[in-house]
């Protein structure tokens, strides 16, 4: 009976001293170094035409309101007994097999060429280009719905579903999003007549703000993360690794930073005209133990870098579970569309005193 009992007090022992590490893990002080108009420059941009392939990689790219242009205005969909599935890398290791680049036509118009690296078997390698602007009048209208975000794209023509069905080996669809895009559910920036109200603001004559609204990327239209912060990652994984920052998926790579990590507390960055807002942290899944190499899960310490960052990376109170790499950023209204380039100087003009809440329902 009392070795029961001293094992019931180490359980809880042991519980209370989980409870307490994690507590201090959401509620850790911010970092001293962390300040406003910090100069930092951009050292990196990339774009990713088909979502979940491998990027595009660029010198420079212009920045929209809706994101880098091109970005993730394609995506795949698995064609199963069941119904059309959603492609992204946690569960398609295979799409980072796929390689873009970014060309222009004979006249003028861009395309993405697609190249399968067909690791393993060489024989089966190949290339395609795609249009980057294919005109929408003669394709077929095909329901999408991301994240619980739901919008209508176009099925491309058969010559693109055919192609990457043999790549992958089963069924597969290419769709483009057009001109349509998809509402944004981060529930402190979806906009609507009564939330106004609450507000007790006149309506009339009054122009009520407009829920944001993006491509085909998950969650905002730029997702911006810090070097110092990847070269933190790549320590955890010992001497002889690097970590790989198309991994976590960004379109903008800064440099500068102090310290890893300041970026929890960036709320607006400014690169020239472009002000960026970044009011969600982006929590990460087990894509980051992905192999980009064979394409498929990593064994060792590739294949440990989620369990890695789980340890003090679980800041986040509206996903405690999932770590965080990386800031989701919308442009402000006041933002102008404008060119970008490697070496472009970028400050952060405002940070939080607090960290930032994932409130995205159904996403952790």
């Amino acid at each position: 009976m009392l070795t029961f009992l001293f094992l019931i007090a180490g359980a809880v022992t042991a519980s209370l001293l989980l409870y307490k590490g994690y507590h201090l893990c959401l509620n850790s002080p911010p970092i001293p170094s962390t300040q406003t108009n910090k100069s930092l420059r951009i050292a990196q941009i990339y774009t990713y035409p088909i979502k979940s392939l491998r990027p595009t990689t660029l010198d420079a790219a212009l920045a929209t309101h809706y994101g880098l242009e091109y970005d993730r205005v394609f995506m795949l969909l698995h064609r199963t007994p069941q119904g059309y599935k959603n492609m992204a890398v946690s569960h398609y290791p295979d799409m980072t097999q796929f390689l873009t680049s970014i060309h222009s036509q004979q006249n003028g118009k861009p395309l993405v060429q697609v190249h399968f690296r067909a690791f393993g078997n060489q024989e089966k390698a190949k290339t395609i280009d795609i249009p980057l602007e294919p005109s929408t009048d003669k394709l077929v209208p095909f329901s999408v719905n991301m994240h619980g975000s739901a919008t209508t794209a176009f099925k491309m023509p058969n010559q693109f579903n055919t192609w990457f069905t043999d790549c992958f080996g089963y069924d597969v669809v290419l769709v483009y999003l057009g001109d349509n895009k998809r509402k944004v559910l981060w529930q402190d920036m979806i906009q609507t007549r009564s939330t106004s109200l609450l507000s007790r603001t006149p309506l009339i004559g009054r122009l009520v703000p407009k829920t944001p609204e993006i491509t085909f990327a998950d969650c905002a239209p730029y997702l911006v993360v810090s070097s110092t912060s990847l070269h933190d990652v790549s320590s955890r994984l010992g001497p002889d690794h690097s970590m790989d920052v198309t991994k976590f998926r960004p379109n903008i790579v800064v440099s500068g930073a102090h310290q890893a990590w300041e970026e929890d507390y960036w709320y607006r960055l400014r690169i020239g005209s472009l002000e960026l807002e970044m009011k969600h942290n982006c929590v990460r899944c087990a894509s980051l133990n992905i192999d980009y190499d064979t394409g498929k899960p990593g064994t060792g310490t590739s294949g440990q870098v989620l369990k890695k960052l789980q340890k003090d990376r679980r800041i986040d109170k509206g996903a405690k579970w999932s770590p965080v790499f990386g800031r989701y950023a919308f442009p402000t209204r006041k933002s102008h569309q404008q060119v970008i380039k490697i070496g472009d100087l970028a400050v952060v003009t405002e940070i939080n005193k607090e960290r930032t809440i994932f409130n995205w329902p159904g996403i952790e």
